[in-house]
């Protein structure tokens, strides 16, 4: 589950400028499978706080990683280096694109992350103590209050390739400060490896 400032669809998601100019920024993954070499990643979690003082593509970003504190050493330096981008073909991740665009990433943090997430349902929630409060769910008709369903389909998408939309209310706190509701939501499973999408899917 990601989420940030913009309104709902995001913009960047249609290489057109942020809504409000800036881009900040919280993500939610859950490794259900995975690898990075040897060391296996299944059910590890980990979040990252973003902002950039403008489109991100411009630079300027600083992001905060936050690391599963189930995780070993071997584990918590494989996410790290997925989070980072590391060891990634140019371009091909979510994770080499925005590291692309950082000046200031600050030291991880190893923490209890609770993170609920229903693609289906829209709805879910990120929590980490001290750092960050983010959920979802569905965008809502203003007159009627039902449920409205919308997705974005990125047949070469380099985040995902299908993605349901929902509405976003987030905190954060420590060294990136943001506080944000009713703003874009995405929910999402995702297939990446080191040369990007592999096979993603909303559902």
């Amino acid at each position: 589950m990601a989420t940030c400032n913009c309104a709902y669809g995001c913009p960047c998601q249609f290489n057109a400028l942020p809504t409000d100019g800036i881009c900040e920024a919280t993500v939610g993954f859950q490794f259900k499978q995975g690898y990075f070499g040897d060391t296996r990643l299944d059910g590890l979690c980990a979040v990252g706080i973003l902002s950039w003082p403008g489109p991100i593509h411009l630079g300027g970003g600083r992001a905060l990683t936050i690391i599963d504190e189930r995780a070993d050493e071997a584990q918590r330096q494989a996410l790290l280096t997925i989070m980072s981008g590391g060891e990634t073909e140019p371009g091909t991740t979510m994770w080499n694109v925005f590291a692309s665009t950082m000046d200031e990433v600050f030291d991880p943090v190893f923490k209890p992350i609770e993170i609920e997430v229903d693609v289906e349902a829209r709805v879910g929630r990120v929590f980490v103590e001290g750092f960050v409060d983010s959920s979802g769910e569905p965008i809502r008709n203003p007159i009627t209050n039902e449920p409205q369903r919308a997705r974005i389909d990125l047949p070469d998408g380099f985040e995902y390739s299908l993605a349901e939309m929902g509405s976003a209310t987030f905190s954060t706190t420590g060294p990136i400060t943001m506080s944000f509701a009713d703003r874009y939501a995405q929910f999402a499973h995702i297939h990446l490896n080191n040369n990007g999408n592999v096979n993603s899917a909303a559902a």
